[in-house]
């Protein structure tokens, strides 16, 4: 037989011993009896160098300490063997629901933690902790493991575990196969956990089948073994594996007495109110003392999920132990504490005179025991055996207490005796209460679900009989319900065609998503195909039919052109800048751009016969649309932000229609650099004085706390009072927090998320406790004026393994590599796209000018990438023959490969850069090439999004900028940089727009549903100010100077 534990962590993980490292392990395995140990940690690069060159393998899947490295004990005891292993901590959103679950995998070698590594590290950060969080689902980590590695064996952790675990009371599940689905094949175990024994996991029958596994989940080397596992036979990966997935030689466990365990019962530990779960459900969940929700401790939670009485033992069910580590056993058997010098004096006389400490505990003789411990310590073994304890539950984080001797039969024990009576045993047991179903144990009270109904203003801009209508919509008042019920409306009760609807969205992305209510609404995808749903400039680019578009990388290369030709040393990013407003509406003079330079770039894409982004407007407003039946009923959103082309198209495309249907609010009009303008609702009132306006201002996003704070921002700049109701239940009060400086500011952040969600591991867990339910990453969004801005914040959530997701056309998308390398794969999948191939032979092969129209006009003609042809032309030409090998050395990848496998083959083959890299982390959101070339060009400053880091998480952190942010919505949103300078945003040689900026901090404002967190530092915003007194404020102040060698205030 040999003891086996298999789940400890090394000191690279979050609040562990320095001493968790191989030689500390191996050394207090010997004194523990423990013959197989988990390595722990094993995505944890750092640690796996360790343990490659601290372990020698065995060749059956076990590793041993290298002699030289192993530290003398004055035992006999064998060392051990070790395993590889790690935990791998989860945070997701399934079924609306936040889940934090904690997985165990088991691996054969350490080469398998190196592949498995690998794929894991192209998901998030897996450096900063062993034990890594990943916004990754449990069932997909599951399958990740077995695709990479069909040996591993993947076990839930600590099942019942509050916070983090598959059964969890705040963010579990309810079954196995609820977590992991059609993989739930694929779970062979599951982990007890310290406040759960067998007999409490026999009751739920969905257990049935499983191993139950016990481990010590150890921090420090002396806590290894509090909970283990008893198995036969040979010790190796294969023999270890068979009996968890059979239960063949696997004799049973070692349990912590599950009442010991931090998470046994019911309670809050800072009131020192500890509960069964009857007496919690009796109290409605809160706490009698602050009145805020308890912690749903362990027991609770079983009861609620069991389907069998207290006492039920399966046929086949495994005996169990319950001890104590043996410190904590010679304490309470002697009154003194477990790391008092008498108590380890004891300790180690044991250990050298009978042998490990599992021996002493479960089978050494009493006498003998008796003989080198006193009589007091053999009393308390032969009681702990025997189950005779006394026993304190834990509760909220807090470790139960149990008792063996009182402080009488210490002294009776001892030869002593006493005048007072000897005093009774401590009764701390709690009675088992039959519970209800799951569906009836403790939630968080939910919100009253929103029917599809529509309130009286919404249904008569729905049913408005006016051919033209203008809806003026404040943020949160169901704008988009209202179009779609619209759209709805005129189909199902109008009778109206799909193909004669038009709805003009402001992004690509809201474009999707009406399209995707509609199918909903409609009945599929044939009731709303016909519909013309778009952005102005992708209905422009389908009434234009076969035109050439260049992006604005490739923009950046003209305009370089442009400049070289005029012999100007300008920039190419001020050059576009200043042509684009001039399309839109700007003269030259407030462009600040000469009309030589402005004809000269003009001139440059007339002669490739392309158009750029703008021209789209432009030339589309050339088309001929009368009698178009698609342009009969046109709806229009987030009119505020048309600009004067923008404006002549709506006018244009309604001329002879039957019905035009326009939606959006003044006081949300912030794209003023565009051209655009909140008065084309008065222009629209005075071209067509029979129009019907209609105002919706019953809010159902915003809580009353977030509307009482931003009403007054937008008040301030009219002089008059908006009006917004709302209908939401109350939230916390909006806060404002003034951080010393940037970097505080963006650490404040990173916790304030970390409160969010409910801590994103363990400790943090713990120590908020159950005031609030934990909140999905992805409900969460940092807004700030500009990227720059975000950039810190970006770096303070990695650090604290916050995955995120970046929002906008960042700078990187500028860059000459960047460019290049989008060039370079268009110029293989469409060698005729002229500008892409001269950015890709300008920026990545650096060929001349001369070449470069060479390769132009002989690759014009081309449908496709014909090599005999290229081959003749380029022949003798070291430029052109390089990208002709290139090109077709990449063909076959760009024809099959995803964006980011194909950006991810190129750093490994040219280099990799933080602009490659970030490149990687926004491809990943596109299936094809085309998809995220369409991004580039078509795109608004919404439609653009990266994963920080090395891979995407469906469950992150947005970061976006004020105007990404418009037309969405967060539960939580935190409104970071608010200081001069940044809002309202003072840019050299341009003044700000005050009223457009004050819009932008109420668009920002009003993204928040629940909870609203205003940060700052330096000198605050003006517009902070006009916050009302209702908004909490608060100020960090600032820290000592921390000493030379701290490098962070992490």
């Amino acid at each position: 037989m040999y003891i086996a534990d298999l789940h400890i962590h090394s000191r690279f993980s979050r609040a562990t011993s320095r001493d968790c490292d191989a030689p500390h392990l191996d050394w207090w395995a010997r004194r523990k009896g423990i013959q197989l140990l988990g390595t722990g940690d094993f995505t944890h690069p750092a640690w796996r160098a360790e343990l490659k060159e601290q372990l020698l393998p065995l060749g059956d899947g076990t590793y041993t300490l290298r002699e030289s490295f192993a530290l003398p004990d004055g035992l006999s005891s064998p060392p051990p063997r070790f395993v590889v292993t790690g935990e791998i901590s989860s945070i997701y959103k399934r079924d609306g629901k936040t889940r934090k679950v904690h997985n165990l995998i088991l691996l054969p070698s350490l080469e398998a933690a190196d592949l498995l590594s690998t794929k894991l590290e192209a998901i998030g950060n897996i450096r900063s902790d062993g034990r890594p969080i990943l916004g990754l689902d449990s069932r997909d980590l599951l399958e990740l493991a077995l695709d990479t590695c069909p040996e591993a064996e993947f076990i839930p952790a600590h099942i019942w575990t509050p916070h983090f675990a598959m059964f969890g009371a705040f963010s579990g599940f309810d079954s196995v196969e609820e977590c992991f689905g059609p993989l739930r094949s694929h779970i062979h175990a599951v982990e007890t956990g310290l406040s759960s024994d067998p007999p409490m996991n026999w009751r739920v029958s969905d257990l049935d089948g499983l191993t139950l596994v016990s481990n010590s989940d150890a921090h420090s080397p002396a806590k290894l073994g509090r909970e283990a596992n008893l198995l036969d036979g040979d010790i190796s990966y294969s023999g270890l594996i068979h009996s968890i997935r059979t239960g063949q030689d696997f004799l049973g466990t070692v349990e912590f007495f599950p009442e010991e365990g931090k998470y046994h019962l019911d309670g809050h530990r800072n009131c020192g109110v500890c509960l069964t779960p009857a007496e919690t459900l009796a109290r409605g969940g809160l706490c009698p003392v602050c009145g805020r929700k308890l912690t749903i401790g362990v027991e609770h939670r079983v009861e609620a999920l069991a389907d069998r009485p207290a006492g039920f033992q399966p046929q086949r069910a495994k005996p169990f132990e319950s001890l104590a580590p043996l410190p904590e056993v010679i304490a309470a058997s002697t009154g003194s504490s477990p790391t008092a010098k008498g108590t380890m004096e004891r300790y180690e006389s044991l250990l050298h005179g009978l042998g490990p400490e599992f021996y002493i505990l479960r089978q050494a003789p009493i006498p003998d025991i008796s003989q080198l411990a006193g009589p007091c310590v053999a009393e308390g073994i032969r009681r702990l055996r025997l189950g005779e304890v006394d026993r304190r539950p834990g509760f909220d984080g807090e470790y139960g207490v149990i008792s063996l001797l009182t402080p009488g039969e210490i002294q009776r024990f001892s030869g002593q005796f006493s005048l007072f009576a000897p005093e009774e045993k401590g009764d701390f047991s709690h009675k088992s209460q039959v519970l209800p179903s799951p569906a009836a144990t403790i939630k968080a009270a939910d919100a009253p679900p929103r029917g599809e109904e529509l309130n009286p203003e919404q249904l008569a801009a729905v049913t408005a009989p006016e051919p033209v209508v203008a809806v003026v919509a404040g943020p949160g008042t169901g704008k988009t319900k209202t179009l779609v019920a619209r759209v709805a409306y005129l189909v199902e009760e109008l009778g109206v065609r799909p193909q004669e609807i038009t709805a003009v969205t402001f992004t690509n992305q809201a474009a999707a998503e009406m399209r995707q209510r509609l199918e909903r609404r409609l009945g599929g995808k044939r009731a709303v195909s016909p519909m013309t749903i778009g952005t102005f400039h992708a209905i422009c680019l389908k009434l234009l039919g076969q035109v050439r578009l260049i992006s604005r990388g490739e923009g950046l290369t003209a305009a370089s052109q442009v400049l070289q030709s005029l012999g100007r040393k300008g920039s190419p990013k001020e050059l576009l800048q200043g042509v684009s407003q001039v399309k839109n509406g700007f003269s030259l003079e407030e462009a600040g751009l000469d009309e030589e330079a402005y004809r000269a770039y003009r001139s440059y894409l007339e002669a490739l016969g392309i158009l750029d982004f703008d021209d789209l407007l432009a030339e589309g407003l050339k088309v001929d649309t009368a009698g178009r039946k698609n342009f009969r009923y046109l709806l229009i959103d987030e009119f505020q932000d048309i600009n004067d082309t923008q404006y002549a198209l709506a006018r244009q495309w309604s001329q002879g229609g039957r019905s035009l249907f326009v939606i959006g609010d003044p006081d949300q009009s912030i794209y003023g650099f565009r051209g655009a303008s909140g008065r084309c609702f008065q222009r629209l009132a005075e071209d067509l004085p029979h129009l019907r306006q209609i105002c919706l201002v019953e809010n159902y996003r915003s809580t009353p706390q977030v509307l009482q704070a931003a009403l007054p921002v937008i008040q301030a700049g009219k002089g008059d009072s908006k009006m917004l109701s709302p209908n939401c239940p109350p939230g916390p009060p909006v806060r404002l927090i003034t951080a010393p400086d940037d970097f505080a500011e963006g650490v404040l952040i990173a916790k304030e998320i970390g409160r969010m969600t409910g801590g994103v591991d363990m400790l943090e867990a713990q120590r908020l406790g159950a005031s609030q339910e934990a909140r999905a990453f992805s409900d969460i969004a940092v807004l700030c004026r500009t990227h720059r801005q975000l950039e810190l914040i970006e770096s303070c959530l990695r650090h604290d393994d916050i995955p995120c997701v970046v929002s906008g056309r960042e700078d990187f998308w500028d860059s000459d590599l960047v460019r290049g390398t989008l060039a370079f794969f268009r110029s293989v999948q469409v060698p005729w796209d002229g500008p892409a191939l001269e950015s890709a032979l300008r920026l990545v092969f650096q060929c001349p000018t001369d070449l470069v129209q060479k390769a132009l006009a002989v690759c014009r003609p081309l449908s496709s990438l014909e090599e005999p042809v290229l081959r003749d032309a380029f022949r003798g030409y070291g430029h052109l023959e390089a990208w002709l090998d290139q090109a077709l050395s990449w063909l076959p990848q760009v024809q099959k490969e995803k964006p980011w496998r194909l950006v991810e083959h190129w750093i490994e083959q040219r280099g990799s850069s933080p602009e490659l890299v970030r490149l990687k982390g926004a491809a990943v959101f596109h299936p094809t090439l085309d998809s995220l070339w369409n991004a580039l060009i078509l795109g608004q400053e919404g439609d653009l999004c990266r994963a920080s880091g090395k891979g995407w998480q469906s469950g992150a952190v947005r970061l976006m900028t004020l105007h990404a942010s418009k037309g969405l919505e967060f539960p939580a949103v935190l409104l970071a940089g608010l200081k001069a300078g940044s809002l309202p945003l003072e840019t050299k040689g341009r003044p700000a727009d005050l009223e457009e900026e004050r819009r932008l901090f109420y668009v920002g404002m009003t993204r928040a549903k629940e909870e609203l967190i205003l940060t700052t530092a330096g000198e605050p915003s003006l517009f902070l100010a006009n916050l009302p007194t209702t908004v909490r404020r608060e100020r960090l102040t600032a820290r000592p100077a921390p000493p030379a060698e701290q490098l962070s205030l992490f």
